[in-house]
């Protein structure tokens, strides 16, 4: 030990050293059989907090852990946005400063139990504040919260029903601080123990007790996957194609990919009267995604429009949520320049204004989201709270094909269908493609990547609503309460100490000689 804190006594080592812990837990999340690495990631980052000199220096030590964790996620956006990956990086890791400071407030040192137990409930809440504040859409949104590391596992997906990705974050980070403390303080060994059997206490009663959806009747919906296939014409052609062998197929709904069709459907007519010719062979609406300049505002929307027999349906949603730099540029007028050092959006979309249920025939209501929207649990709960039976994600991430993104932007699809209780498609033009069920098991094989094909799903619909859909983000909110508490125990207890404190002692005024109390002089 003596040997790794004289190494550590380098401040470029420490640095370097930091953002390496803060970076570990991204392991977790690339392959679904590394799922139990996000329990044990976050002590190597714990240790080296703990160990820090002082507070400033703890904050330092968070800050660079962040810019790891930050890093290591969105590494993928490297060839397309080079320099300024590492600005947000670093920008978005200072969130995690003040959680540094908290960690060695509570660890540093040989920390009583009563305090290594207060640090199972306040470390793992203020991480979810850190990622409530982040989950921020202008932020870049909650891409990569520790708790979608967990979509793999039945029983995390059970307690995203009870409280969304927050309480699997939640616990995730709790169980890290009990296995730390374990480690590293064994005076405090008693009370992580209690956090880890606490902690599979609440995991077993989420399994036994949590409502389970009722399972009603079964649609066949089917997903088309074009491919990597350049331009719009020859996609939209490829498309169709794919769609045609769904004819006599018995599905209940069609699903296109984000981008699609890239023409105005209502400037292009001969394209929506070919899309309604294969609605009405394959006896389906077909649910397809334009991106392009309307005729009927300024603009660019990327909209998910459901097309009927006879045509356009009049059912229409516009994207809401945008991605920051790939859609819109965050205050163009400083931040314009990253166009000319990456591939950041030319010219902003215009953003939708309501969130939209449409009914797409057989009695079946969908709720559309299109790409980085399937990240915002509440978006996929207010559209379950609406009346929602299917939720639908039509995403593109071509962009990305080699990194893997895509198969991380498609396990969203079972944290969102587990946390709502409802079936979820997951529709992309190039892969990942997957549908999973109310509980967030996967339905069939999901579409890799740049595969060409479609698939069709037989999804059961559910009834009954989750306790997630009922009482919302209350994990997040419980954080903060808890974090709130905990500041203001803090203050009062600083306050009766400075009030207690003995007057300090002063020491009598000494008299100059010849002074009349020394008459004689």
């Amino acid at each position: 030990m003596k040997t790794i804190s004289h190494w550590l006594a380098s401040p470029w080592r420490r640095r370097a050293a930091a953002t390496l812990a803060g970076a570990l837990p991204v392991l977790a999340f690339p392959a679904p059989s590394l799922w139990w690495f996000a329990y044990v990631a976050l002590v190597p980052w714990i240790a080296l907090l703990r160990s820090a000199p002082n507070g400033k220096r703890a904050v330092y030590d968070g800050w660079w852990g962040g810019f790891g964790f930050m890093l290591a996620m969105h590494h993928w956006l490297l060839p397309n946005l080079h320099v300024f990956t590492f600005v947000l990086a670093a920008l978005l890791g200072a969130l995690w400063a003040p959680w540094g400071w908290l960690v060695r407030r509570f660890l540093a040192g040989k920390p009583s139990p009563g305090r290594a137990a207060g640090a199972l409930v306040v470390l793992p809440s203020g991480w979810l504040l850190v990622e409530l504040v982040r989950s921020w859409e202008g932020l870049g949104g909650p891409w990569g919260m520790l708790g979608s590391s967990q979509w793999p596992v039945e029983p995390a997906l059970r307690l995203a029903s009870v409280g969304g990705v927050w309480l699997v974050s939640f616990l995730v980070v709790a169980v890290n601080i009990a296995f730390a403390v374990l480690l590293l303080v064994r005076e405090s060994r008693l009370p992580a123990f209690a956090g880890l059997v606490t902690t599979a206490v609440a995991a077993s009663a989420a399994w036994v007790w949590s409502p389970r959806p009722d399972t009603g009747d079964r649609v066949r919906i089917a997903v088309v996957q074009p491919g990597v296939v350049p331009g719009g014409d020859k996609r939209f052609a490829r498309e169709e194609q794919l769609t045609r062998e769904l004819i006599g197929q018995d599905v209940d709904l069609i699903v296109w990919g984000e981008s699609s069709v890239g023409f105005d459907l209502r400037e292009r007519p001969d394209l929506a009267q070919r899309i309604a010719a294969l609605s009405r062979d394959t006896e389906a609406q077909i649910l397809v995604n334009v991106d392009a300049r309307r005729s009927d505002k300024p603009g660019i929307y990327k909209s998910s429009i459901l097309v009927g027999p006879d045509g356009l349906t009049g059912a229409r949603y516009d994207k809401m949520r945008l991605v920051p730099f790939g859609e819109y540029v965050p205050a163009r007028s400083l931040l314009g320049w990253a166009t000319s050092v990456g591939e950041a959006a030319g010219e902003d979309r215009r953003r939708g204004s309501e969130k939209v249920v449409m009914d797409a025939g057989h009695g079946l209501r969908i709720g559309p989201m299109v790409c980085f929207e399937s990240a915002f649990p509440d978006m996929s709960r207010h559209l379950v709270d609406d009346g929602a039976e299917v939720l639908v994600a039509q995403s593109a991430t071509s962009t990305f094909q080699q990194s893997w993104a895509p198969e991380q932007h498609a396990s969203l699809a079972a944290l969102r269908a587990a946390e709502t209780g409802r079936p979820m498609v997951h529709a992309t033009l190039t892969g990942v493609s997957a549908v999973f069920d109310a509980s967030g098991h996967r339905l069939g094989s999901w579409l890799g990547t740049s595969e060409s094909t479609t698939s069709v799903h037989e999804v059961p619909l559910t009834r009954g609503t989750t306790p997630y859909v009922r009482f919302g983000d209350w994990p997040a909110h419980a954080a903060l309460l808890i974090v709130a508490a905990w500041c203001a125990t803090e203050g009062l207890r600083t306050l009766r100490l400075r009030r207690s404190a003995p007057e300090p002692r002063v020491p009598p005024a000494r008299r100059a000689h010849g002074s009349p109390a020394h008459p004689g002089r």
